[in-house]
């Protein structure tokens, strides 16, 4: 059975749980969870295709509360969204609850029960200062405060953080829908700053870094474009998509697997079959790649100036190759945004897009000089609270008993 420290309930959701759920009966189990928010640093795009990531847990978290209700169901109440129930009488995907939180719940009680768990119902109340739909992984942080939920209600082994990343992972791509990488979960689940290797699916390399961008001389600033992920999920999808008919049609799975000198002799045969788009967004793929392992570099040299030029570069491949800013037409937020925020920095700093793209947030990192002037003109266009600084939380997903 896993082992949990005790400790004290998170006040808002304790009160959101008596306000949904009330006392409760004597003698139900409760556990305390929390799980952060997270900030790819680096690898747009490069984990589902095997390569190198840089991500780091964030100052912002779902924070939660989890009492056993000696029913069959789940029942979660989470601040400022709709309540919901889930059966766990069938954990088989359900076609309606795609892109729901539900999904979510269903999927994670699956992937529990598989670790030789016996469901029971229990009450979730959850709270967060996770921007939603701002590209800061909420999903990832919801799936890993239920795992981590379900681990310590529901007895059985601990759950390795590389393991319940993983767990996450297979509940978001089949139950919620979204054909992610491995890096949110795995950035959420590890807490700190991460150096991850994903050409073993399975079993991921990962490294840490003790590192607060502020010794840099550098403020982590997320600024929401003002636009959810989700009329873009098709947009997402297609990426991966892509970059896998391109490995397929050179007799493999992922990018990572395919040899670069015969991509490069077979181009013209390629382009013929699969188009542009699809062969440029396997170019950023090794580019992105290789920028990784340098901003890696660059961060443990300590060294600002190197990281912050190739972080330039980085942006520049994810909107000239990778094509995940802008969807194309009219409405273009996530590339309004950068075009802001390449206007308010003036040359010094660097910005580029965030996470899947397309919607959800842009990342910058500002000279501390000029940080709350930059915030200010960003919160002027985009409106108050736009742009939020941000700090690496050495802190993963985790349960304590109550």
């Amino acid at each position: 059975m896993a082992a949990f420290a005790s400790g004290t309930a998170p006040a808002g959701a304790l009160a959101l749980m008596r306000a949904a759920f009330g006392e409760g009966g004597p003698g139900r189990r409760a556990v305390a969870v929390s799980a952060p928010a997270r900030s790819e640093v680096a690898g747009n795009h490069t984990d589902h295709e095997g390569g190198h990531v840089i991500a780091g847990a964030l100052d912002a978290s779902v924070e939660g509360v989890a009492r056993a209700n000696g029913l069959g169901v789940v029942r979660v109440a989470s601040e400022g969204f709709p309540s919901l129930e889930v059966s766990l009488d069938d954990l088989d995907p359900v076609p309606a609850e795609r892109v729901t939180t539900a999904a979510l719940v269903r999927g994670m009680a699956h992937e529990l029960a598989a670790t030789g768990r016996e469901p029971a119902g229990f009450d979730l109340a959850l709270t967060s200062t996770i921007p939603a739909g701002g590209g800061l992984s909420s999903s990832a942080a919801v799936e890993a405060a239920l795992g981590r939920a379900m681990e310590a209600l529901w007895d059985g082994p601990q759950v390795a953080p590389v393991e319940l990343a993983r767990t996450s992972q297979r509940a978001e791509n089949r139950w919620f829908g979204k054909p992610c990488g491995l890096m949110d979960q795995a950035a959420v689940c590890l807490g700190g700053l991460s150096h991850m290797d994903f050409a073993d699916a399975a079993a991921p390399r990962t490294e840490s870094l003790a590192l607060d961008f502020a010794s840099l001389g550098l403020e982590l600033c997320l600024v929401d474009v003002g636009c959810d992920h989700a009329p873009f999920t098709d947009d997402y999808a297609a990426v991966p998509e892509e970059m896998q008919r391109v490995a397929r049609e050179l007799g493999r799975e992922r990018l990572c697997e395919v040899d670069q000198a015969e991509f490069d002799r077979r181009l013209p045969e390629l382009r013929r079959r699969l188009g542009d788009r699809c062969l440029l967004r396997a170019i950023h793929y090794w580019r992105e790649d290789a920028l990784v392992e340098a901003r890696w570099e660059a961060l443990v040299a300590r060294d600002a100036g190197r990281f912050l030029e190739l972080t330039r570069e980085s942006g520049a491949s994810s909107g000239m190759f990778l094509q995940n800013v802008s969807a194309g037409g009219a409405f273009q937020p996530a590339m309004y945004a950068l075009g802001l925020a390449e206007r308010a920095l003036a040359g010094r700093g660097a910005c580029r897009i965030h996470g899947g793209g397309f919607g959800g947030s842009i990342q910058c990192f500002v000279p501390l000089d000029e940080a709350d002037a930059f915030r200010a003109r960003m919160d002027g266009w985009l409106g108050e609270g736009a742009c939020r600084a941000y700090r690496i939380s050495g802190e993963g997903a985790r349960a304590w008993e109550l």
